[in-house]
């Protein structure tokens, strides 16, 4: 069947055509902002609680959830009439959680610390043996250091196994603290608190949100790391800055220490980890 030909009342004219993209592409972005302001929430609200959290009026809102109910994003339980995730909305969910890879979210990080810092840099994952390197940047005047990618980090010496000692509550991760603690010289476990060396490490790391060592683990080696969060909350890798003591400042208020501490959150949120 051959369509009829439009009527001039039926095609937006030049005028008003910018003005009904505008106005699909707020609907568009009032939507999107219903959906994300619903997993903020936990994934389940009121329509009462949702609309103050989004801002806008409750009859606003319902047309809203009504649209993203049809496409299966949002679905409403008969008891309580509150509102949840449905299950497109987890399938976009998983599809996400399947490409947030640390090593890979990490990488522009690295490169932007290294150029602005010019340090060598490299990102961390707790393995079997301990945090492991799994990525590595060196600036164009390197440091010489005998760490490289596949390298395993002390946790109780390197500010890499610190980070991961203060901020990851795994079992093994203080077995291991344990273990290097037991198999330290005295020389070794004089640099640490005599009544609680391992838990005054992690007090002092967890304050800081980052681990600061100065010739401890290299001699004549100073590093900084913070911990990379997924989108759990959870420490998944530690991002590492390291200089020669003498040029490098490791001070956990220093430049190059906010500088670590950015490229880790911007590096967590490309894992969905929250602010």
């Amino acid at each position: 069947m051959t369509p009829s030909p439009s009527s001039p009342d039926e095609s937006p004219s030049p005028a008003t055509a910018p003005r009904e993209r505008r106005q699909r592409v707020q609907a568009a972005e009032t939507g999107m902002a219903v959906l994300k302001g619903l997993a903020h929430l936990g994934g389940r609200s009121s329509l009462t609680a949702l609309s103050a959290h989004v801002g806008e009026s409750p009859a606003k809102v319902h047309r809203y959830l009504a649209s993203l109910m049809e496409e299966g994003l949002v679905l409403q339980d008969a008891g309580s009439q509150h509102y949840y995730l449905g299950n497109e909305a987890i399938q976009i969910g998983l599809a996400a959680m399947r490409q947030a890879d640390p090593i890979r979210a990490s990488e522009p990080c690295l490169v932007r610390l290294r150029e602005s810092m010019e340090v060598t840099c490299f990102i961390a994952v707790m393995g079997n043996k301990g945090p492991t390197i799994v990525r590595f940047e060196e600036p164009g005047l390197p440091v010489t250091v005998n760490v490289r990618a596949g390298s395993v980090m002390s946790i109780l010496w390197s500010a890499t196994g610190r980070a991961f000692l203060g901020l990851l509550d795994e079992s093994r991760v203080l077995a291991l603290a344990e273990q290097e603690l037991s198999a330290a010289t005295p020389d070794m476990r004089a640099t640490l608190d005599a009544a609680d060396p391992i838990g005054q490490l992690r007090r002092e790391v967890r304050e800081a949100r980052c681990a600061s060592v100065k010739d401890t683990y290299l001699r004549g080696i100073s590093a900084v790391a913070a911990p990379v969060y997924d989108y759990a909350g959870r420490v998944c890798a530690v991002l590492t800055a390291l200089g020669a003591t003498g040029g490098f400042d490791p001070a956990i208020d220093g430049p190059i220490a906010m500088a670590v501490r950015r490229e880790a959150a911007a590096t967590s949120a490309i894992l969905g980890a929250r602010a």
